[in-house]
């Protein structure tokens, strides 16, 4: 390639990336024309620009039939980038701003959703998981008949197993530690907070081995009661069955 190609090449590059950087005159526009732009850079997921005009919206026609839409857009662009807290704000600006807006219902499911995208794994802090569930509920609530409930419901079964693990574990570390009594309030709080999780079974099952062995009889027993009528069908249940009998004073 001689020189004189090269620099040609160059030079017709900077003109195309010029030509596709210049940014777009909105001062003109209506606010159904700008959002209908700024719609177009979300389709085209040019989520950096779109975001801005979103914002522009917002502020320049916070009274227009569009300023709703492009709330909710600015939120689902922060979804999409990833910035799930901002996304959040935005969604629940829209919620407590705008009531009557079509866009509530959306909002409420995707505020939930920012929150179970940030929710981290069990050992860490819980508090995005916690305001996960919360939210994914207030949809439930507030919108019964919708048919994301189902979703929602599915998220919060999820996040409240993450909830139970992280007790759960907890538990698991101050029994081999023998700290048996923290032990046992922690396999207590699975068993009657998560009752409904996979850990729960478990949780109850080892506090009533703890019971039995430190001769707590009377709270094994009532404890015995309640894991039979909760989890019949469990992996344990026989040998709980047989641990009542056992148990049980005979007559």
């Amino acid at each position: 390639m001689t020189y004189k190609k090269y620099l040609t090449i160059i030079f017709l590059t900077i003109v195309f990336f010029s030509g596709c950087s210049s940014s777009v005159d909105t001062s003109q526009f209506t606010a159904e024309e700008y959002f209908n732009y700024a719609l177009g850079l979300y389709n085209d997921e040019d989520y950096e620009v779109a975001v801005k005009e979103f914002q522009n919206i917002t502020l320049q026609f916070p009274g227009s039939a569009v300023y709703d839409d492009a709330q909710y857009y600015l939120g689902m662009t922060y979804f999409q980038r990833e910035q799930f807290l901002l996304a959040a704000y935005e969604f629940s600006k829209l919620i407590r701003n705008t009531q009557a807006s079509p866009f509530v219902q959306d909002s409420q499911f995707m505020l939930a959703e920012s929150y179970y995208q940030l929710s981290p794994p069990y050992p860490l802090e819980q508090a995005y998981t916690r305001k996960a569930i919360e939210e994914f509920q207030a949809f439930i609530d507030f919108f019964p008949s919708s048919t994301k409930v189902d979703g929602a419901e599915k998220k919060i079964v999820t996040l409240n197993n993450k909830l139970a693990e992280k007790e759960y574990q907890s538990a698991v570390i101050y029994e081999k530690m023998e700290f048996e009594r923290a032990a046992i309030k922690y396999y207590d709080q699975v068993a009657e907070m998560y009752h409904d999780t996979k850990f729960a079974p478990l949780a109850l099952y080892n506090k009533i081995k703890i019971e039995v062995k430190k001769g707590m009889i009377n709270e094994a027993l009532a404890d015995i009661s309640t894991f039979l009528s909760r989890y019949p069908d469990d992996a344990n249940a026989r040998e709980i069955q047989q641990l009542e009998a056992d148990l049980t004073p005979k007559k």
